[in-house]
């Protein structure tokens, strides 16, 4: 029955929410293998065997929010807080430019110190320094005119995982303050206006179901993200959902598999938090579809400061450190990195 749903994908780019509910409930490992190796065709007719890379820079994990799974959620009072001066984020990018990267992920908590003047002129002056490269932004939920000026300073993506698609969920992950509605009009604002836009999940966040994940399926069908964000609920220690078990790593990897055949061209990265979970879990998103990996480019003196969740990878690397060992690591399962922006097709 499976295969069967999983083919009809393949072939329709569509299932009902009741099939997504079948297949999501009843799948084995042989299963999970099969849509693999449809994922990894298409991606490499898509791709060839390039994955590209992004450098990431945390420039601050302060946030006005309190989301029940995060790390450095606003009440979390043993988080040392800091924040990047515009120049040290410069210095990171300039970093990264060297190391081949040539797409840079500016991402934080919400933090308001930062104007919207100020954010406009960091990607002015990372466009200036580096004309052939892409900027993506994940600064969470801004208006439209803030979206719209950052855009016209040359922002060329934004990366917002919608969470969940379901509105009762989101409820329950989130502090009433929050609004999914408002989410969902972010990522409408951000498509509008010409972002390549990214949207995403947690995989086993606390109260999902293979309901809610038959609901974010539907909504990447209709709302065709450029990018999906895509890796397991890992809990942080200091968080309401500290006790929660973590999200599922084989479930991770077959709803790439599903993402990649659902949306042939969509950037998939193999994600920081399925490299946490398993050692070599990267490797094994890619092997299931995706062709993004997105390493930190943000300095070591900050990187245990950036937790979303506990035990995280890479926190002691030095930016060359991260690039050759990726390099190796793809090198090892048959991939290349591409030194080049990796826009949607």
């Amino acid at each position: 029955m499976s295969k069967a749903l999983i083919d009809k994908l393949n072939r329709d780019k569509h299932l009902e929410k009741e099939e997504w509910v079948t297949l999501l409930s009843g799948y084995t490992d042989d299963d999970r293998a099969y849509a693999a190796g449809i994922a990894r065709e298409i991606s490499n007719s898509r791709f060839g065997n390039k994955i590209f890379i992004r450098g990431i820079v945390e420039f601050s994990n302060v946030c006005k929010n309190d989301c029940y799974y995060c790390g450095i959620r606003r009440s979390n009072t043993n988080v040392q807080r800091y924040r990047l001066t515009p120049d040290e984020i410069l210095d990171c990018c300039d970093e990264g430019y060297e190391l081949g990267f040539r797409t840079f992920v500016l991402q934080s908590g919400e933090d308001k110190s930062y104007t919207n003047d100020t954010l406009c002129d960091i990607v002015r002056r990372i466009k200036a320094a580096h004309p052939d490269c892409a900027v993506t932004l994940s600064l969470g939920e801004l208006t439209y005119d803030e979206y719209k000026a950052l855009r016209e300073a040359g922002a060329d993506r934004y990366l917002l995982r919608h969470e969940t698609a379901d509105k009762a969920h989101y409820e329950k992950l989130h502090p009433a303050e929050m609004s999914w509605d408002n989410r969902m009009e972010c990522l409408k604002y951000l498509k509008e206006l010409g972002y390549q836009t990214g949207a995403g999940i947690m995989v086993g966040s606390p109260y999902q179901t293979a309901e809610c994940i038959a609901e974010d399926m539907l909504f990447f069908e209709s709302f065709k993200p450029e990018m999906i964000g895509i890796g397991p609920f890992l809990p942080h220690k200091d968080t309401p959902f500290r006790d929660e078990p973590k999200g599922s790593y084989e479930l991770t990897l077959f709803l790439l598999s599903l993402c990649r055949i659902l949306l042939p061209d969509v950037l998939l990265p193999a994600t920081t938090a399925l490299g946490t979970i398993r050692p070599n879990g990267r490797e094994e998103g890619v092997k299931a579809g995706a062709n993004v990996i997105m390493p930190n480019l943000s300095p070591t003196a900050v990187r245990k400061k950036y937790m979303l969740y506990d035990n995280k990878i890479c926190t002691g690397d030095e930016s060359a450190q991260c690039r050759g060992c990726l390099e190796m690591r793809m090198k090892s399962i048959g991939y290349e990195v591409a030194v080049s922006r990796g826009d949607h097709i």
